[in-house]
């Protein structure tokens, strides 16, 4: 792993922090990219902030452009950004919910991969691992934005591993329950937080994706859901 680059999206976020660490403690040239993020927010030699906006395609293509000028390419992609909205019912979710949960969760992810796959196609190696969402696959009452869109990406991330295949290219998606960041309790204050998933458990499985021990597992959707299973 110290030989490795690594693209982490949504680096500055409640999971991302611990994807980050994870893989800063590993030894991989870590790049964190997020909206607003610098150099400062992880306090380690092998950490390199690069901001960009997902959701503008030209964007995601310089930031990329800039990380493989500077590293030499990149091994692999920790795809953390995303976002979640309730919306209610569908007939009652308005078109800015479904237009930021598609934007949030589906197109940022095709703007990064349509940026990170051809270099790893060149390179002939690469680890593709994306944070979903167990609604992706299980939708429930008054989420159909948010769950539609994690069901997308699902849908992207299977097809990246069917057409990367024979390229030495892995790509999986994680499907956690309810993650257990600040963020998420301060949402739900009352919940109980004892079914939700670790995030640094999180961490460890998107870092094991990226390893050689996990060079036979592609197009797979992994369940996390802990004992709210």
């Amino acid at each position: 792993m110290p030989d490795q680059v690594v693209l982490i999206t949504g680096a500055h976020g409640g999971l991302g922090t611990h994807v980050c660490r994870r893989f800063l403690d590993a030894g991989a040239r870590t790049v964190g990219t997020s909206l607003r993020i610098a150099a400062g927010d992880f306090a380690h030699e092998h950490f390199t902030a690069k901001p960009a906006d997902l959701l503008n395609s030209e964007s995601v293509k310089k930031m990329v452009a800039d990380t493989i000028g500077q590293f030499g390419g990149i091994d692999a992609l920790v795809h953390v950004a995303g976002g979640f909205a309730y919306g209610g019912p569908i007939h009652e979710t308005g078109d800015d919910v479904w237009e930021q949960m598609w934007n949030l969760n589906f197109r940022a992810a095709v703007n990064i991969l349509r940026a990170v796959i051809p270099g790893m196609r060149e390179r002939k190696r690469g680890r593709i691992v994306a944070i979903g969402s167990r609604a992706g696959v299980e939708p429930a009452a008054n989420i159909a934005a948010y769950a539609a869109s994690k069901a997308a990406l699902v849908s992207l991330i299977q097809t990246a591993a069917l057409e990367n295949k024979s390229l030495g290219i892995t790509a999986n998606v994680i499907l956690p329950g309810t993650i257990d960041t600040a963020g998420n309790r301060k949402a739900d204050p009352n919940a109980d937080t004892s079914k939700w998933v670790p995030p640094q458990n999180l961490a460890e499985l998107a870092f094991y994706l990226t390893t050689d021990a996990a060079a036979q597992i592609t197009g797979a959707a992994i369940p996390v859901y802990g004992s709210a299973l």
